[in-house]
């Protein structure tokens, strides 16, 4: 395949696959800045999703203050965010309009139809009336997108680029996802307290007892977050078939890393990402595959204890990077050499 063929492909999805996350990383953030909270925690929740998506800078030049309709109205039709869903969907359709050749009717058709409906969606004012909604629409359109792809098209090359660029933006969507709530919770989340002293007051200052009405809103806290962090993915019942326990971070943490049967898992991606590779590798691409290989094992082996031990936020910088790294390499020996 010619090499501008397989970039038109591999952005396309990767475009695709990034409006939905942008769409689910919204979606959560609206969900948590309805729950009871300071006005300055809220702020951080919206600050943390531009900072973890690299674009709080960008968004300060434009609109100063961050706050809820700001940052929706950034992430979701400014034009010169080009992460916004508006710039993505465009892209999408445009990269895939480039190489209908490669891509059934169908295929073609749902992508220039999303885009249509965007723009209707925009004109009509329905982002502005029920943004969950809207939200949830752009997951349903994504959804549809792959559906059409792999029920439409030769199991060839051109679908390895496309599920190539779908692994690799879910690997670093999903990262970017829990970084941004933990941003949104001061940089830590709340373990449940197993309480190996005496039950109740008996025995307790009054400051004992006010430090465990603190530790126990704030685990109610980080249970309304975590749960709609859950439901970002679509993830709640699988968490509770899995689990069968109260939603706890480090578990929701291991389901959304380390699991490999759950779909937007950052272990599920790298398998995805090394099962493509495997199939389009060729003379140039041996450190790549060397790279997505040491960080699927690396996943594959590793445990949460670990993970926590080294720091979540720490783990998920390191990962992104390693992400990063991975696209680079893809581009360099399988599609158009990326400027710069």
């Amino acid at each position: 395949m010619l090499s501008r063929t397989a970039d038109h492909l591999f952005w396309m999805a990767r475009y695709m696959e990034r409006a939905e996350n942008t769409a689910r990383m919204l979606d959560v953030n609206l969900q948590t800045s309805l729950l009871p909270q300071s006005a300055d925690r809220a702020e951080a929740g919206w600050r943390g999703l531009l900072g973890i998506s690299e674009l709080e800078e960008n968004f300060r030049r434009k609109y100063g203050e961050v706050n809820a309709q700001s940052v929706m109205n950034f992430m979701v039709r400014d034009e010169s965010n080009f992460s916004s869903i508006l710039c993505c969907l465009r892209a999408a359709r445009e990269n895939a309009r480039a190489v209908r050749g490669a891509l059934t009717t169908e295929v073609w058709e749902t992508q220039n139809q999303t885009w249509l409906g965007f723009v209707k969606q925009m004109h009509s004012g329905a982002f502005e009336r029920d943004p969950a909604a809207f939200f949830d629409w752009v997951k349903y359109r994504s959804h549809l997108s792959r559906g059409v792809r792999t029920g439409t098209m030769l199991e060839d090359e051109a679908m390895y680029f496309l599920r190539l660029g779908t692994f690799l933006e879910r690997a670093d969507n999903t990262a970017r996802l829990l970084d941004a709530k933990l941003h949104a919770l001061g940089g830590a989340f709340t373990l449940p307290h197993n309480g190996n002293g005496h039950n109740g007051h008996n025995g307790q200052s009054q400051s004992q007892v006010q430090v465990q009405g603190d530790q126990a809103e704030a685990q109610e806290v980080d249970f309304y977050y975590w749960s709609a962090v859950l439901r970002s993915v679509s993830a709640f019942e699988i968490y509770r078939k899995v689990y069968r326990n109260v939603i706890r971070p480090d578990k929701v943490a291991e389901l959304l890393i380390l699991r490999p049967d759950m779909p937007r898992s950052l272990l599920a991606c790298l398998n995805g990402i090394m099962e493509q590779l495997q199939l389009v590798a060729n003379e140039h691409s041996a450190e790549t595959m060397r790279l997505a290989g040491k960080l699927q094992a690396q996943l594959r082996w590793g445990t949460i204890e670990e993970i926590m031990e080294e720091g979540l936020h720490d783990y998920l910088v390191e990962f992104l990077r390693c992400v990063g790294d991975l696209g680079v390499g893809i581009s360099r020996d399988f599609l158009v050499p990326m400027e710069g």
